[in-house]
C-alpha cells in the first residue's frame, strides 16, 4: 500500500495540511498512520465529510 503525507493529501483534497492532520488524530481518515510527527494517509484513502457543516431545513416541513 502507498502513503502520502498529511501536506501531499491537503494538496489532494484541496483543504489545509492542519485539517488534514486534525482529521488524522479524531480517527476520520481509515488507515492513517503517525511514524514520528508525520501523518502517513494510504493513497486511497476517502476524504471525510465536513461535519463542520450546517444542515439547512426545510422550513416547509
Amino acid at each position: 500500500m502507498e502513503y502520502l503525507t498529511a501536506a501531499q493529501t491537503a494538496e489532494k483534497w484541496n483543504i489545509s495540511r492542519r485539517r488534514v492532520s486534525k482529521l488524522c488524530s479524531e480517527g476520520r481518515i481509515e488507515g492513517a498512520k503517525l511514524m514520528g510527527n508525520v501523518w502517513f494517509i494510504p493513497e486511497d484513502a476517502k476524504k471525510p465529510e465536513d461535519k463542520r457543516k450546517k444542515q439547512i431545513m426545510n422550513r416547509n416541513e
